[in-house]
């Protein structure tokens, strides 16, 4: 008797659980919160715990060292898309200062098999991937914010997320720590 050769791409499998999983869990925060506002809080809240724990995960997997310049820091989160979300975003739309740029996703793995209903059309759906980019930068000394300008689920052609440098945090010991 042969054995079927029915093989499944983990990688596929992968992606398709986590898109459902977290849209059980934005379902749930939206039926919880009531308030889609509420729920892009709470989306930017967990992305930032999600990312002040990613760094060093990606920092051990990769060996980088520190970011020589904002450019360099962009290329660095792009290569933590393509690990962790499986997809290569372009980084454009520099500012004339260099201090803000943009990741523009052709393809979302967690936006797919979702459509948005007009009554959330305020939902910021992929906030977490904000708030993990602000938490993961907040982890090697960087402050900057983090939002989203166009998406897909709204209709426009693309995702991108835009990246604004504020400033360098100094190390700091705990108080009562010297």
């Amino acid at each position: 008797m042969s054995r079927a050769s029915t093989r499944f791409d983990t990688k596929k499998v992968n992606s398709e659980l986590v898109t459902l999983t977290y849209g059980s869990l934005v379902a749930q925060m939206v039926k919880d919160l009531e308030n889609p506002e509420d729920v892009n809080k709470q989306l930017e809240r967990l992305g930032y715990n999600m990312g002040i724990r990613l760094v060093e995960d990606f920092l051990a997997k990769t060996g980088t060292g520190r970011c020589l310049d904002l450019k360099d820091t962009a290329d660095k989160i792009q290569s933590a898309f393509r690990m962790y979300l499986g997809v290569q975003p372009n980084v454009s739309n520099w500012s004339p200062a260099g201090d803000e740029f943009s990741f523009l996703l052709d393809s979302n793995p967690l936006t797919d098999l979702v459509e948005l209903p007009d009554d959330l059309k305020s939902l910021r759906y992929c906030n977490i991937i904000c708030g993990a980019v602000r938490g993961a930068l907040e982890m090697v000394q960087l402050d900057v914010q983090s939002w989203i300008v166009q998406d897909q689920l709204k209709g426009d052609s693309n995702t991108e997320i835009r990246v604004k440098f504020i400033r360098k945090l100094e190390d700091a010991i705990p108080a009562g720590e010297e």
